[in-house]
């Protein structure tokens, strides 16, 4: 629950350290845990494993992320490396931010509940992509200017019915709607194509 500084003014000022969405891990805590590539990187493998790992294939993934290379490939040395950093501060800080729950004397991890909500601070997007706000709002300026030169009988929207406007307007934000969903799915954390950056 966030709690609310008092103010002078009698409103309440928000704290720089409220949640993000109502859950229980405070911002800058989630922004703490997820400035480093290892811990982003065993996020988005206990994703990919549907919330659950034990610490040798987590390790595994990580080092072989690390080292862009193979699990196949790895050395030894790499492999312990990882390991070493997981097992003693990097498993340990997720779990105490309340992001995973890490079992450290059987060496299983699985992602906490409260883990859904720093989803929303990792979803990717590309370099030069139009902002999907800004985006429905030049939508919202098309179909306003296609409804007024309709309504003003102007060729070749004179012939258009309302039917036929309120068709054309729907289906355009609906195809809309569902390219920003498809694209979103798969810039988020866990799918198959997220990049995660170092």
């Amino acid at each position: 629950m966030s709690v609310s500084k008092p103010s002078t003014t009698g409103d309440p000022t928000p704290d720089p350290n409220a949640d993000a969405g109502g859950g229980e891990i405070p911002r800058d805590e989630v922004f703490a845990v997820l400035s480093n590539g290892r811990r982003r990187c065993a996020l988005h493998y206990l994703k990919q494993e549907d919330g659950h790992a034990d610490l040798r294939d987590l390790t595994e993934y990580v080092a072989a992320w690390e080292n862009d290379t193979t699990v196949a490939d790895l050395q030894s040395n790499e492999r312990k490396r990882v390991y070493t950093a997981l097992r003693q501060s990097h498993l340990p800080r997720m779990d105490k931010a309340g992001i995973v729950e890490y079992h450290n004397n059987r060496g299983e991890i699985e992602l906490t509940d409260e883990a859904q909500e720093v989803e929303y601070y990792l979803e990717r997007v590309p370099a030069r992509d139009i902002p999907w706000s800004e985006y429905y709002l030049g939508l919202s300026a098309v179909g306003a200017a296609l409804v007024a030169a309709t309504w003003f009988g102007a060729f070749p929207f004179a012939e258009l019915s309302g039917l036929a406007l309120s068709a054309i307007l729907v289906g355009v934000f609906a195809l809309s709607a569902v390219v920003h969903t498809y694209r979103s799915a798969k810039n988020r954390i866990g799918s198959s194509t997220y990049e995660i950056e170092e």
